[in-house]
């Protein structure tokens, strides 16, 4: 394979598939280097791959990979004028012909794929290619018993819940089994879409539910506290209420000793205004607002109605009604969080923090209850359900669909045939 006559993606492939050596790996000043988690592939703007784990020299590192053919291509780019790419913890290259630095001057940890490569394996990425973007087996898919597609769907519904319990588990553990403070965590990152999920967990993070309650008679307190933490009153306003969150964010600084988060970390192109993330977090702050008890009135109760009661009654500041961004009058619209949004958080936060306080607390109706929360939802319409149809499947709720997903993700993508119950039959 000669130098540089592949494209970018498919060292992608490469690290996506973990077709290379590794047997001692390490970077390229001799540090060794070991690979906890790839991290999940990202085709939003940003970094190739977020939520790695990468253990250098002792230090397990956790954040973002970034892959090219040459580490130069890292200044071609412009990444290091782009503060998204400030948690980078590994540059992935197939050649190092430039040293890479961090904006505090520290070394930019890099692996080289040149040596660890073979060259059959070009060809495997071409086949691959070739045969199908995902489904191997599409041009036999109408051959497999409607019995079997379906008995496999159910089976995957459960096993998506125990993998995303399975990732709550270790949160739970850190927030010392607060069941609360773990609901909070993961509605706000539901709120925040796929978009701006991270940095809602990390706001969640920075800004503890339980301290936030202490303010929940003020809600101009717990919006100061919410947008300062967002690092979003960080720069001068015009509109009187920034200005006011501004002062109280100040007070509450000096009180608790909060660091704000790089702003940097919110996207707001390709969102609808509803959707921005400015939105959410007073949404956010209305919720928090509105009661002390989200686990009692969400998981125990457990009903769709009281769920949607729960979240359309929020008083939204009246600023929001007016504007989508600070300091930018629109017209006058709703606040209010749209059944779309709460059928999300029901899916992403809900059902899995409630599988996982029945496995937790030997309640099977919590479990019973997680999946029933899928199953009376429609189901989800995004670009990979729309390929699953093309294929003749047709969801027929949340649940179905979540499993979809699941089975695209972890057997068709990483070609796990042998794996997969209709996979195995071809």
């Amino acid at each position: 394979m000669k130098k540089w006559t592949f494209p970018e993606e498919f060292l992608h492939f490469v690290w996506r598939s973990k077709r290379f050596e590794m047997t001692s790996l390490c970077t390229t000043l001799g540090q060794p280097l070991q690979i906890v988690h790839f991290g999940q592939y990202n085709s939003d703007a940003g970094p190739d791959f977020r939520e790695a784990r990468i253990r250098v020299d002792d230090t397990l590192w956790v954040g973002n990979v970034e892959i090219h053919i040459r580490a130069s291509d890292w200044m071609a780019h412009r990444h290091h004028l782009d503060p998204a790419y400030d948690n980078v913890i590994l540059h992935v290259v197939w050649e190092e012909d430039l040293p890479l630095f961090r904006s505090n001057g520290e070394r930019l940890p890099t692996l080289e794929l040149e040596g660890r490569v073979a060259p059959s394996i070009w060809q495997v990425y071409q086949d691959l290619r070739y045969q199908s973007a995902w489904s191997a087996c599409r041009f036999h898919f109408h051959d497999a018993p409607a019995l079997v597609v379906q008995s496999w769907i159910e089976r995957l519904m459960v096993e998506r819940l125990e993998q995303k319990t399975k990732i709550l588990e270790p949160l739970l553990a850190e927030l010392q089994n607060d069941w609360e403070s773990l609901l909070y965590r993961q509605i706000a990152r539901s709120m925040g879409l796929a978009v701006n999920a991270d940095p809602m967990e990390q706001l969640a993070r920075l800004s503890p539910i339980q301290l936030l309650w202490k303010y929940r008679d003020q809600q101009t307190l717990v919006e100061a506290f919410l947008f300062g933490q967002a690092g979003m009153l960080e720069r001068g306003f015009e509109d009187e209420y920034p200005k006011e969150l501004k002062e109280h964010y100040r007070f509450l600084c000096k009180k608790h000793g909060l660091q704000p988060m790089n702003p940097s970390a919110w996207k707001f192109s390709r969102l609808r205004p509803a959707a921005f993330p400015t939105v959410r977090i007073a949404q956010l702050a209305a919720l928090v607002c509105q009661s002390p008890r989200w686990f009692g009135e969400l998981i125990h109760t457990g009903e769709w109605s009281s769920i949607q009661y729960f979240f359309h009654q929020l008083a939204v500041s009246w600023y929001w009604h007016s504007h989508y961004q600070f300091d930018k009058l629109s017209v006058p619209h709703l606040c209010q969080i749209g059944d779309d949004t709460i059928e999300l958080v029901v899916i992403n936060a809900l059902s899995p923090v409630s599988f996982l306080y029945g496995a937790k607390n030997s309640a099977t109706r919590f479990q019973t209850q997680a999946l029933a929360f899928l199953e009376n939802l429609p189901p989800e319409s995004n670009r990979i359900i729309r390929e699953w149809k093309a294929l003749g499947v047709q969801p027929a709720s949340a649940g179905q669909s979540q499993a979809l997903l699941h089975w695209r993700k972890n057997y068709c993508d990483p070609k796990k045939c042998l794996e997969c119950a209709v996979g195995e039959r071809f």
